[in-house]
């Protein structure tokens, strides 16, 4: 008996050794972790309340509280193993990404991370953190928003790196927030149909220079999939046999017909703000790297939830309601895919 359980023993690991050798996985996520301020004080924006004497009365202790929560979320979603490469929206500053890194129980990940500020009247920034030791940035770039009808506002700016994985291919990332809804969903369509151009134009650039790039667009672009800035000014479409030839597919389509599924919850209504769009050498596997299943996931464990008193069901164990503190972790929660890397 035992000489059989040692030769079981021996073929599963040397499985698993090819297995290392032709293909490996990466889990790659997104998050709008919902105002991760650090209590200072910028005087070049607009972050006071959320400052110990603001109205949110945003002390280091939340703040801390904060750190460690977003922490537990990427730690959760890997069953202990955070993914190699997340990207994050609204951040206020780099101290935050450093404390988050280098000060919670993310510091024994080797999580490195890539930021730029942007013009955000209130500070607010997207960034990407990533695996040092599974990762390396090629280059990396901000990609300012501009609105030709309004000159004097200004938004986050769009994020782009490329990274490469070890011992294989490279991702291009784009990390998007684009404008909120905030003023009327058709007051501020103009506005997330240029986040689109921009976006769409990073796209087309680097497909002009390599037709087979892998792609990810990643973020918060408070639409949902069948919306204006989406569908016709992204041109991110539902993957079928009829479209195969697009370049550009959106995953979160999936969820569509799910009843009480998306990252994020307004009144009684789940849909997905937050979305993942893959370029079609990453979507079919011929860049020299596909997404397992050809899908995205919503990261939804039980402790990122709580009861709805007022439409039923549950909602997003939020930070704040309103202006009170609730201590929860998101208004949204995050959204991931897996690659397969194929090893050369």
């Amino acid at each position: 008996m035992k000489k059989w359980f040692m030769l079981g023993l021996c073929l599963g690991m040397w499985g698993m050794f090819l297995m290392g050798q032709t293909d490996s996985l990466y889990r790659v996520a997104f998050y709008n972790v919902e105002n991760l301020f650090h209590p200072s004080d910028d005087s070049l924006t607009a972050d006071e309340a959320f400052t110990p004497t603001g109205s949110y009365h945003w002390s280091y202790a939340k703040y801390y509280r904060k750190i460690s929560n977003v922490a537990k979320v990427l730690i959760a979603m890997g069953r202990g193993h955070p993914p190699a490469v997340v990207g994050l929206a609204e951040i206020e500053c780099e101290q935050v990404l450093k404390d988050l890194c280098y000060r919670s129980p993310l510091r024994k990940f080797g999580y490195r991370y890539v930021h730029h500020d942007s013009p955000d009247r209130r500070g607010v920034d997207v960034a990407l953190l990533y695996h040092d030791s599974l990762v390396s940035v090629l280059r990396e770039q901000k990609l300012p928003v501009r609105f030709p009808f309004d000159t004097l506002a200004r938004t986050r700016d769009l994020l782009y790196v490329c990274l490469r994985f070890q011992g294989g291919d490279s991702l291009h990332v784009l990390v998007n927030h684009w404008t909120s809804r905030y003023g009327g969903y058709a007051a501020t369509v103009p506005k997330r149909n240029v986040c689109a151009d921009v976006a769409r134009a990073c796209v087309d650039s680097i497909l002009a220079g390599d037709s087979l790039a892998n792609i990810l667009l990643i973020g918060d672009f408070n639409d949902y999939p069948t919306d204006e800035s989406m569908e016709r000014h992204l041109r991110a479409r539902r993957c079928s046999p009829d479209n195969r030839r697009d370049t550009l597919f959106n995953l979160m389509y999936a969820f569509e017909k799910e009843p009480n599924m998306g990252s994020h919850k307004h009144e009684d209504f789940w849909g997905c703000l937050d979305q993942m769009v893959v370029s079609r050498a990453l979507m079919f596997g011929t860049g020299g790297m596909c997404i397992v299943g050809q899908k995205a996931h919503i990261f939804r464990d039980d402790f990122l939830l709580v009861p709805d008193e007022k439409y039923g069901g549950v909602k997003n164990y939020r930070t704040f309601l309103g202006p009170r503190y609730v201590g929860g972790f998101s208004d949204h929660l995050p959204v991931f895919m897996t690659v397969s890397l194929q090893r050369r």
